[in-house]
């Protein structure tokens, strides 16, 4: 079983500048989130997951979602909203992503966990949010919103490689729950820019 030291315990809570009873309710967060991922990883069906979760997360990887908008642009042209929409929501996600990322410096699983080892190898350090979760989310959410009838599967492609990242142990259940925040956030504001 996997566990949080004390030294972790105590660096996780001087990380955040709050008041005790904020940092009562963050180290509960934390508390549940650990207990989430430990019994995740140690459930019996943890090799068979983890199998498709590569597959699936390598889909969330970026460039699936540079096809796209080379296909918008070749069928649609540059005026087209819907490739406005994807442009503008990458612009806005990427920096923020990028911001919370590196501010808030949350630990990934393997380096806040004694004597674990994620199954693959992050392409960075820290894991709060989940890039990820949040890119998936929102071109689900863009191609949803343009294409009405796809919008449960490609929901469901987001959730599986939010999921996937958590099985490979390289995020935390709240990671990649506040990366479909960030990503539907995102688009919401981005239709919002280009439709009215």
């Amino acid at each position: 079983m996997l566990f949080i030291p004390a030294k972790d315990r105590h660096r996780f809570l001087q990380s955040f500048p709050l008041e005790d009873k904020d940092m009562k309710l963050l180290y509960s967060i934390h508390k549940y989130d650990v207990f989430m991922f430990t019994w995740l990883i140690n459930a019996r069906m943890h090799s068979t997951l983890t199998k498709a979760s590569r597959y699936i997360s390598k889909t969330g990887d970026g460039q699936l979602y540079l096809v796209i908008i080379g296909l918008l642009y070749w069928s649609e042209g540059f005026e087209s909203p819907f490739l406005h929409a994807v442009l503008l929501a990458f612009l806005i996600e990427r920096p923020i992503y990028f911001v919370l990322k590196n501010g808030l410096r949350r630990n990934r699983p393997q380096a806040a966990l004694q004597n674990f080892r994620s199954t693959i190898t992050p392409s960075d350090k820290f894991s709060f949010p989940s890039g990820h979760t949040s890119a998936a989310f929102m071109m689900a959410t863009l191609l949803g919103y343009y294409l009405p009838p796809l919008m449960i599967l490609l929901y469901c492609w987001a959730a599986l490689v939010g999921f996937s990242r958590v099985v490979l142990g390289v995020h935390f259940p709240t990671d990649t729950l506040v990366g479909v925040i960030l990503g539907i956030g995102i688009v919401l504001f981005s239709l919002g820019q280009i439709v009215i």
